[in-house]
């Protein structure tokens, strides 16, 4: 039994990866007879993801967080509410938090880990994101980065780090699933929020190319967010309206995996990817681009093509190549990705976290 663990995060009523791993990850701890509880900045009292019974979750505010007006009380709040929880292992869910948690446990027998799920290189345009980087490698315990490259990034990008660096890879959500997927289906799914990172606007591009060789077959676009109109207007340009099919973000995803042929990447960026386990999972060939992070660490030692990042044309001739497969050697890969995504299952991830808490 390890100290009790609180994981701080932004609001876990939110549909994102982050939630859901986070959401995981305390399931499967409490579940392993650990105490834990999350603490969310705002709200997170839907939490979006189900959420162990055992987990206890709680909210500094009712509303958004500003890091300006909210800076001091913030640091206040957690740091009573560390001391009157008696919380023993502190989890930052995104290294911009270690904005408020550094000066927050200053002189508290506390662990104090930074869960990093963005790639090292992304800071989308938040300058105290970096900040928050450099006072988690010089004032935590431990930072934790979802890949060994990313690890590696912070070890080349900072100076003087004094926290023990972890690759700890996000677990996958799924068991394999018993039913084999079917290139029958004829459906390329692709699941994210609609934004410009996720790089829907290039599959789109793509798949104007790949429909003109088979025409029979439907890209299906599973998330919500704010391109949503503009994907949709781009798809009509292009003529698509038949040949795409839009689908809100859902908790209830298996079911999309269950019901497509293959899984498309098209990212200019990730910070792990957590649909590509997912989309192993259930045994489904991948066509990904090569971006950074995360797709390369993956999806090595497997047969699914990794195509150069933010090319198009490339994208479109690996869809085509993936749905031409023989029968034969379509069930032989999506009997690989069931077995490669074996080494990203709950009780291995759990068992890393274990030993970080007890370096404490």
């Amino acid at each position: 039994m390890t100290g009790k663990i609180c994981f701080l995060i932004g609001n876990l009523n939110l549909s994102g990866g982050t939630e859901r791993v986070t959401t995981l990850v305390a399931n499967a701890l409490v579940a392993q007879g650990e105490q834990v509880c999350i603490l969310n900045l705002s709200q997170g009292n839907q939490p979006f993801f189900a959420l162990d019974a055992r987990v206890e979750n709680q909210a500094l505010y009712p509303h958004a967080v500003s890091m300006k007006r909210h800076l001091l009380p913030t640091i206040f709040k957690i740091r009573r509410f560390v001391k009157q929880n008696k919380i023993q292992h502190l989890v930052v869910v995104d290294s911009i938090s270690c904005i408020f948690t550094v000066p927050a446990l200053f002189g508290l027998n506390v662990q104090h880990i930074c869960w990093e799920h963005f790639n090292f290189e992304v800071d989308l345009g938040v300058r105290l994101r970096r900040v928050g980087r450099v006072w988690a490698a010089r004032y935590a315990d431990a930072v934790v980065t979802l890949t060994e490259h990313d690890r590696q990034l912070w070890q080349q990008g900072i100076a003087h780090i004094r926290a023990q660096m972890w690759a700890i890879a996000n677990p996958s959500p799924f068991k394999v699933a018993e039913q084999l997927p079917s290139q029958a289906v004829k459906t390329v799914l692709a699941v994210g929020r609609l934004r410009p990172e996720k790089g829907f606007d290039l599959l789109l591009q793509a798949w104007q190319q790949v429909v003109q060789q088979f025409p029979d077959w439907t890209l299906r676009i599973v998330g919500s967010g704010e391109q949503e109109q503009a994907l949709k207007q781009q798809a009509a340009q292009l003529k698509l309206e038949q040949q795409v099919e839009w689908i809100a973000a859902t908790s209830e995803i298996a079911a999309q995996y269950a019901q497509a042929s293959i899984y498309c990447l098209s990212s200019r960026f990730e910070g792990f990817g957590m649909v590509l386990l997912e989309a192993l999972s259930f045994g489904l060939p991948i066509v990904s681009f090569d971006c950074p992070i995360g797709p390369r660490e993956i999806l090595k030692d497997s047969a699914n093509p990794l195509i150069e990042a933010e090319n198009v044309t490339a994208l479109a001739a690996a869809l085509e190549q993936m749905m031409a497969l023989t029968a034969e050697q379509y069930q032989q890969l999506t009997l690989k990705n069931q077995q490669l995504v074996q080494n990203y299952a709950i009780s291995k991830i759990v068992q890393q976290w274990q030993q970080l808490f007890a370096q404490a």
